[in-house]
């Protein structure tokens, strides 16, 4: 397993993070979603080196079933992130959330009290905001709190994720210093955080966490026409509301063109693109079950992309959509 380090501690982070959205069960039926079977995707990825965990209070049962898995971990402790829960019922793409409304006074402490008895821990590692918008600035009770349970030992680093695709609107958050990290969208079809963002973030020694990269399964070349996501999957009007899915299939078409030459597959491909990319932490991937944690673990066994692969995936292929609107469950992710 490849490492990074965390910027603002130097520990050592892999550059694979295990996503522990899919413990909410968004992800449907696939014969591979019981309780114990995600326990064991966990405990096979830290014991292969994986030692970010990647959950949140809006998750279900996530954080419950990720203390559970590392209570039966004997290994070294894996850095553990959480997120607090919005509270303001708004979606979050779109418009400006109320910071009042998504996180009222008190509301951080105790939803960071609540994810440490759910985790079974003292302290967890990084403590992010699910919902933050540039129209907060970079101040108020919201920092003030996630700053002061820094203090107090319960979070060892705070940090924000962006609500949608527009990865610049936390440019003025990164430069002022008062956080630790940033979990952002990052894959092939929208590179845009590594135009601006991550260089930023790589100045002021700001971890980067990028998250959908695979676009949410597309990027693996398992969608076909014929797929079908029942209602409650995460996934349900994903790839068909915004444009018609068979144009999506056409742009992961074109990337096939690099298999097998420079990845063992699609979804290696994407996984590669974005760990390579510099500034990026860890790239988190749902890997509630255990044929995904062994593949994307596998991928990054791989030799690197050369630097004009990696130059021509960046610019050549971006096909930027808010897909997000779609999203059942949007606020959460």
């Amino acid at each position: 397993m490849h490492h990074s380090s965390f910027p603002r501690s130097g520990e050592p982070i892999s550059k694979l993070g295990f996503g522990a959205m899919g413990f909410a069960g968004w992800f449907g039926g696939n014969g591979n979603d019981s309780e114990s079977s995600w326990i064991d995707s966990l405990l096979y990825a830290l014991d292969r080196g994986v030692n970010f965990i990647d959950t949140a209070r809006a998750y279900g049962n996530s954080e419950r079933i990720v203390g559970k898995a590392l209570s039966q971990w004997s290994g070294t402790r894996p850095f553990v992130a959480t997120k607090v829960e919005n509270l303001s019922g708004q979606r979050g793409w779109g418009t400006p959330v109320d910071p009042q409304l998504a996180h009222p006074p008190g509301h951080i402490r105790a939803g960071a009290q609540r994810s440490l008895t759910e985790l079974g821990l003292d302290h967890v590692d990084l403590l992010q905001l699910h919902i933050w918008w540039p129209t907060w600035g970079v101040t108020g009770h919201w920092m003030d709190e996630l700053q002061q349970l820094k203090q107090e030992g319960l979070v060892r680093h705070i940090g924000i994720s962006i609500p949608d695709h527009r990865s610049d609107m936390a440019l003025p958050l990164v430069q002022s210093g008062l956080i630790d990290s940033v979990q952002t969208i990052i894959n092939i079809f929208d590179p845009t955080a590594l135009d601006n963002l991550l260089p930023a973030c790589v100045e002021h020694d700001v971890a980067v966490i990028a998250r959908c990269v695979l676009d949410e399964g597309g990027l693996t070349g398992t969608l076909t026409e014929d797929t079908v996501f029942p209602e409650g999957d995460f996934r349900y009007g994903y790839f068909d509301d915004i444009v018609p899915r068979s144009v999506y299939l056409e742009k992961v078409d074109e990337l096939r063109q690099y298999v097998p030459q420079y990845a063992g597959s699609l979804a290696a491909l994407a996984l590669k693109f974005v760990v390579q990319a510099e500034g990026v932490t860890t790239a988190i991937s749902s890997m509630q079950v255990r044929e995904f944690c062994e593949a994307n673990i596998a991928a990054l066994d791989e030799p690197e992309l050369p630097a004009e692969i990696h130059e021509l995936l960046r610019f050549k292929h971006r096909f930027i959509k808010n897909f997000n609107e779609t999203k059942i469950f949007g606020e959460y992710r």
